[in-house]
């Protein structure tokens, strides 16, 4: 009976085992992007590396079978990262990792591409030397992320240019895949997009249901100020003039204007100026690039859009391995 030890993942005694994927990068301590990052520093953090170790384990299981049955283990190759329709680069340093998990040895992705560069397809943006076998079975998890990646920050690009010059910015939600929230918030940002909040612990957003078992708007925010500390905003969700009026009286610094027309967000955004100027107004609910800008142009600050990661559809992107 075959052992269910597993197997090493590549045909050299330094490449990871399974196991050791799983457990190599699992750091104590993460620091959370900032709204404006936009740099992959943090891809080094313990949570990040520990999800790329998880999602190759997965794939991996046991060993490549079909790559170790049929590619010689000091076969050497170049892969190519070929972009097969317009897209947002955004990933590199990610598949990179994906690699280097498999074999440190590896070398860095060529490229004279930057995160958030726009290319059309046919476009190779990125080559990567090194063992086969590495190449092989790092294929599928490195395009899945990557093109995951891209596909969100092409459609961000998109929405982000729909309001240009209107002063309105775009920003995401919490409705990211279990997992792949820390990449697909920064794909966001890589788009020209903005993080809200990153987990519920980053800031106050009283919603419907909060008020509902709060006792109403003016009991929640209060609540709210005596528990949080004063960096914490409190933002608050309301629907019509009366709840506005409730939410800026009792000290809320956000308010977002959910599932409104763009005729009813504009007056609202008037009454709300009239009131306190300072207070930032966020539209919310089923925006699309149709009517995103008429949004913008009614005067709110923030957009939050859910599609922009629940909804993006993963962009067109091959590699092809050649050998050398």
């Amino acid at each position: 009976m075959e052992s269910s030890v597993f197997r090493p993942v590549c045909q050299r005694r330094y490449c990871r085992t399974p196991g050791e994927i799983k457990s190599q990068f699992c750091l104590a301590g993460i620091e959370k992007p900032d709204d404006n990052q936009t740099g992959m520093n943090w891809l080094e953090n313990g949570d990040v590396m520990a999800a790329i170790g998880e999602f190759l384990a997965e794939d991996i299981g046991r060993g490549d079978i079909t790559t170790k049955a049929c590619v010689p283990p000091d076969t050497r190759g170049q892969g190519r990262f070929l972009a097969k329709e317009y897209l947002v680069i955004c990933g590199l340093d990610v598949a990179e990792a994906v690699f280097l998990h498999l074999d440190p040895d590896t070398p860095e992705i060529e490229t004279t591409y930057s995160e958030g560069d726009e290319v059309e397809g046919g476009t190779v943006f990125g080559t990567l030397k090194g063992y086969a076998d590495v190449l092989l079975t790092g294929e599928r998890v490195a395009l899945n992320l990557i093109q995951r990646m891209s596909g969100i920050a092409t459609l961000t690009k998109a929405f982000v240019k729909a309001v240009e010059g209107t002063g309105a910015s775009i920003v995401d939600t919490r409705k990211t895949t279990p997992g792949l929230r820390a990449l697909e918030k920064y794909a966001v940002t890589v788009g020209g997009g903005k993080n809200h909040r990153m987990g519920l612990d980053d800031g106050v957003l009283i919603k419907d249901n909060h008020i509902a078992l709060a006792g109403g708007i003016t009991e929640a925010v209060h609540a709210a100020k005596h528990h949080v500390g004063h960096l914490h905003k409190i933002e608050v969700e309301i629907t019509n003039w009366a709840q506005l009026r409730e939410a800026i009286e009792a000290g809320a610094e956000i308010v977002m204007l959910d599932n409104q027309t763009p005729e009813e967000a504009a007056k609202l955004v008037q009454m709300s100026r009239n009131m306190n100027p300072n207070v930032l107004i966020e539209a919310s609910g089923g925006m699309d690039l149709d009517r995103v800008r008429s949004f913008a142009e009614a005067g709110v600050d923030l957009i939050s859009v859910g599609r922009l990661t629940h909804s993006a559809r993963a962009v067109d992107i091959s590699f092809k391995i050649q050998m050398v």
